[in-house]
């Protein structure tokens, strides 16, 4: 099976959370590395294995930031990777197939299903073989320990307890 290394200057994890109820506000984790044997011929003997650094995450409000990695929310000191490492893999349509794994955040692994679409392989002008893989899915953030929040005077909560999950991969042939 062919291996494929993250490429990281062409990849990011991106996540949306409501805010107030009323709008989304937008984050990364700037920092995902891992390594992905994937074969389009046998999507059901796909791996998958992905890291990100929790104090790499970036909403472009150094204060929110910094909050987001303080002990309240992330604790990335204390837990400074999130992980990702499949468990299986199905074929759900042309280029997309659905990825089952276990997501682990906050020292609390649950099982998640993402929809990834993978386009490719494709050969780069400096010789280097590529594929590319888009994911979704939804998690609750207090499935992980990430509890802090703030009632609003309709009822509401200052952060939506869905996080809608968004991964743009770019990754190198390595192996086969």
């Amino acid at each position: 099976m062919p291996k494929w290394n993250i490429d990281v200057d062409h990849s990011v994890a991106a996540f949306s959370v409501k805010h107030m109820m009323i709008t989304d506000v937008h984050g990364q984790f700037n920092r995902l590395s891992g390594a992905i044997v994937f074969n389009p011929a046998d999507i059901a003997g796909t791996t998958i294995q992905l890291e990100m650094d929790a104090s790499g995450i970036y909403t472009g409000i150094k204060k929110r930031d910094d909050h987001l990695r303080s002990p309240e929310f992330f604790d990335a000191e204390k837990y400074p990777v999130i992980s990702f490492k499949s468990t299986r893999c199905e074929i759900s349509a042309f280029n997309s197939c659905k990825v089952s794994g276990d997501l682990t955040i906050h020292g609390i692994t649950k099982s998640l299903t993402a929809v990834v679409e993978f386009l490719g392989p494709v050969k780069s002008p400096f010789d280097e073989t590529s594929m590319g893989f888009t994911a979704k899915a939804v998690i609750n953030q207090g499935d992980f320990g990430l509890l802090w929040n703030m009632p609003l005077e309709n009822g509401g909560l200052l952060i939506g307890g869905d996080v809608h999950i968004f991964l743009d991969i770019e990754a190198d042939l390595v192996e086969g």
